[in-house]
């Protein structure tokens, strides 16, 4: 919605300047999208009348002007084609600046000129210009430019909200400035036209649920030809609506003065009694535009005995149109559902100024006043007969009571402020209330199409109380320092950890392609998206090793020849009729172990190395069995399991998949549920020795399927005071061993804190050991 101040003020005219009006529209919810002034700055311009204009002597395209420039008569040297005797035009004064121009006396071509004759472009109010800027006649020779244009005024241009229509007009804005600033309203005064003339055209309305309301007269005797206003045509174009003529301004000027769209139809082109009615099959109509569109049949047109003249709340027709010969209209003044309206122009590739508001809902409360103001207008500047107002009107919408509770609003906006206040500011926009117990009663008023509800009202009350002067007050809480569990790691601290062992997180996609759910965790019933982003991405994921491995791909297919990524994320496994979010630490390696260098020798990543990094992420005891993945190689494969908890995989890619993904090499992977190494152990104070440990080295023949890892667990499991650690550092298999067996080579080291070691303590404690080998795992010493 775009508007000239003046327009505005004439109003209602705030103790506001035009920036502190700009700031009070946006802050009561009209924000002010764009603020422009009509013209640039300038001064010395004045009306002035050309008296004599001759050839100048030595220049066949100049003439030499006497001008009239109020009490003075200067000598001006003009290049207008248009300069002639008896034209008043602006004329720049030696001194005035204009912009880019600065007027001083000179000599053109040998003739004294002391000033310009100024064209609309050289005033800076119109883009191009043939000539200088014609005033008319009666325009006061010596009056300030600016004064008599009006161009000390500003245009804004409102960014409205969809359910604001009441403020797209001025009046609308205006009822708003004066809820605001309690500034007096100065509504342009109607009055009923006097009726001078006895013709009239019948309404016949069958479409009373689109047209509750439909008025209409004729004015006859008109003369179209008429000039329209200067100061209309200001408004206008000021409001972005270029002048047509007369007949078409009036209803232009009254459609953004009261918001009431309106149309005038050519009386003597009209063939009987005006219809509103819905289209019939087959109807065609040309419009305005010259466009022709084949008519449906929820499509509301004007109509009269020949057929469809308009497309009702959208665009009149072309055949009925006013012209230059017009001598009598029909003006037709209506309200139209915003249900019937919705759509329809968009359909039909339009969009008018009458469409916009009939969609967003019109006034109806003041179409009569709308019919009568434009009647005014057409009288005043055209002439002619008012005729008596034919009309049909049915049940117009309710407007229905809107309870707002007082308590509701304050707990919702949190603002002191009373219901004494809270009435009055309701009483400011208009809207009529009753008050019991802090409970209100809200009517609000035929302009106000979006009051619907309790949370609209609370809007009005915020907006207008002022958002600004809504305090940003700070929670009041308890607050407290948490307790940061020392036996609870954060996911930042294994971040670390990866990290320092040479891996780069990844972040990858919840949403995976089901293939990878079937392929990597044999998972046939994953978790389906409603609505994917992307076919691909269609399943949420019950590990994350799909995004490690795509993310791999797209790192090889870029020349990368190794990789260590790892991902803190979430993955999704259905459990009956729930599902279960579990934090995972997934990670990958895959190609050399050491980056290319001459320090070592190259090697590619083995089990064991993925084993040392999962190893190193857990502060508390951790075991490998061995089990089967459908992702993993059979053979490199392992369960992690802390005490009897199974907490993730281990192990080398399928060589399937890995045969699927293109990988050249080995590819080692492993996925740990997060909460498993987030436990630690808190710290427990031991008091150190100053006596040396004593140490044995115990190698014991075993079955080949004897697991060293529970060999240890068995001897820690004996809680023997004096043992520091048992550690397996060989394994041997050949000549000396039995076949189908196993020599284990253990490091056993024992001290006490209190004295030296003697050998019967020594040896009690080995015999201890292994006795338990030898009667849980039929171990011999070799």
């Amino acid at each position: 919605m775009q508007f000239s101040e003046q327009w505005l003020r004439s109003m209602v005219n705030p103790a506001l300047d035009t920036a502190q009006l700009g700031h009070a529209l946006t802050m009561a919810g009209l924000e002010v999208e764009e603020l422009t002034a009509v013209a640039p700055a300038f001064n010395r311009i004045v009306v002035a009348e050309i008296l004599e204009a001759s050839k100048h002597p030595d220049a066949d395209r100049l003439q030499v002007c006497k001008v009239n420039v109020g009490g003075e008569i200067l000598q001006i040297v003009c290049g207008a084609a248009n300069a002639r005797a008896g034209l008043k035009a602006p004329c720049a004064l030696v001194g005035a600046e204009l912009p880019g121009i600065s007027i001083k006396q000179a000599k053109v071509r040998g003739v004294e000129s002391f000033g310009m004759m100024c064209s609309a472009k050289e005033l800076g109010i119109a883009a191009e210009a043939n000539g200088i800027l014609e005033l008319p006649a009666d325009a006061p020779v010596g009056q300030d430019i600016r004064d008599y244009l009006a161009l000390n005024d500003h245009t804004y241009t409102l960014k409205l909200t969809p359910n604001r229509a009441d403020c797209l007009s001025i009046l609308g804005i205006a009822r708003d400035v004066v809820a605001m600033t309690g500034a007096p309203m100065q509504a342009p005064a109607i009055q009923a036209a006097a009726v001078a003339s006895q013709q009239t055209r019948a309404v016949t309305v069958t479409a009373a649920d689109a047209c509750p309301a439909y008025y209409g007269r004729v004015v006859e005797g008109v003369n179209a030809q008429a000039a329209t206003p200067d100061w209309m045509i200001r408004r206008l174009e000021r409001s972005g609506i270029r002048s047509i003529s007369a007949l078409v301004d009036i209803t232009n000027y009254v459609l953004l003065e009261l918001g009431q769209p309106l149309h005038a139809f050519d009386l003597n082109l009209l063939q009987g009694d005006i219809q509103v009615r819905y289209a019939q099959a087959g109807e065609k109509l040309l419009l305005l535009n010259d466009s022709e569109i084949s008519l449906k049949a929820d499509d509301l047109v004007i109509a009269d005995a020949s057929g469809p003249v308009a497309l009702a709340g959208i665009m009149g027709g072309k055949p009925s149109s006013v012209s230059d010969a017009t001598q009598a209209i029909f003006l037709e003044s209506a309200f139209f559902t915003p249900d019937a309206i919705a759509g329809k122009a968009r359909r039909l590739g339009l969009s008018t100024d009458s469409s916009y508001r009939f969609e967003r809902g019109v006034d109806f409360g003041n179409s009569l006043n709308a019919l009568e103001r434009a009647t005014a207008l057409v009288l005043e500047i055209c002439g002619g007969k008012a005729g008596a107002i034919t009309s049909s009107a049915s049940q117009l919408p309710e407007r229905k009571q809107v309870t707002l509770r007082y308590a509701r609003l304050i707990s919702v906006l949190g603002i002191d402020i009373s219901a004494s206040q809270v009435g009055q500011l309701l009483t400011q926009l208009g809207f009529a209330y009753s008050e019991t117990d802090g409970v209100f009663q809200v009517s609000a008023p035929s302009f106000r199409f979006d009051i619907a509800r309790e949370e609209d009202l609370i809007e009005e009350v915020a907006r207008l109380h002022g958002y600004e002067h809504i305090p940003a007050l700070t929670p009041v809480a308890s607050l407290a320092m948490l307790a940061a569990p020392e036996a609870q790691r954060h996911p930042d601290h294994l971040r670390d950890v990866m990290v320092q062992q040479g891996y780069q997180e990844v972040i990858t996609y919840s949403f995976v392609d089901a293939a990878w759910e079937r392929d990597l965790y044999a998972n046939q019933q994953a978790i389906a998206l409603k609505n994917p982003i992307a076919s691909n991405l269609s399943v949420m994921r019950s590990g994350l090793w799909g995004g490690l491995l795509d993310t791999l791909s797209y790192n090889l297919n870029r020349q990368q020849t190794r990789a260590q990524l790892f991902e803190v994320g979430s993955r999704y496994q259905r459990q009956g009729q729930t599902y279960i979010e579990t934090l995972t630490l997934s990670g990958l390696c895959y190609g050399h172990a050491l980056p290319e260098q001459w320090g070592s020798a190259a090697r590619q990543f083995d089990f064991y190395d993925a084993k040392a990094h999962v190893e190193a992420l857990f502060a508390q005891a951790v075991r490998f069995v061995p089990e089967q993945h459908p992702a993993l190689h059979p053979g490199q494969t392992a369960r992690i399991y802390v005490a009897e908890q199974a907490v993730g995989w281990l192990g080398k890619l399928h060589p399937q998949w890995q045969q699927q993904y293109q990988l050249n090499q080995a590819c080692f992977l492993f996925e740990i549920d997060a909460n498993a190494i987030q436990r630690s152990q808190v710290p427990a104070y031991q008091e150190v020795s100053k006596f040396l440990p004593v140490r044995r080295d115990l190698a014991m023949v075993v079955e080949q399927n004897i697991s060293a890892q529970d060999m240890i667990n068995a001897i820690i499991a004996e809680k023997i005071p004096q043992l520091q650690t048992v550690k397996l550092f060989d394994v041997y298999q050949g000549k000396g061993v039995p076949e189908n067996k196993k020599s284990l080579a253990f490091l056993v080291l024992m001290q006490d804190t209190g004295k030296t070691m003697v050998d019967e303590e020594v040896d009690a404690i080995v015999a201890q050991i292994l006795k338990n080998w030898s009667s849980n795992f039929s171990a011999s010493l070799r």
